[in-house]
């Protein structure tokens, strides 16, 4: 199940960059000002990157929850969960 919930967020990181891009394109297209179009290219180079790092936020949660599903038993180290002995044994 991790392989696909990674491949659903490389997939919307892919559409939040293709959306970046056609935004730029319009920015650049729609001004004739420099500033304006260093500025339109600037902002779709921080949504990529922002993009991006969500993908990789989502691949690692993902393997966390993973991990945290395998490694989890519910027991204490003793294997009891107690440290005492009888009734009023801590935990």
């Amino acid at each position: 199940m991790q392989t696909g919930k990674d491949a659903a967020a490389a997939a919307k990181a892919g559409m939040e960059k293709t959306k970046a891009s056609v935004q730029e394109k319009a920015e650049r297209m729609t001004t004739r000002d420099p500033l304006k179009k260093e500025m339109a290219s600037e902002k779709k180079e921080d949504r990529v990157a922002a993009a991006e790092m969500d993908k990789q936020s989502a691949k690692a949660q993902h393997a966390a929850e993973k991990h945290g599903r395998t490694s989890t038993t519910g027991v204490g180290a003793t294997g009891t969960g107690t440290t005492g002995t009888g009734y009023g044994a801590t935990f």
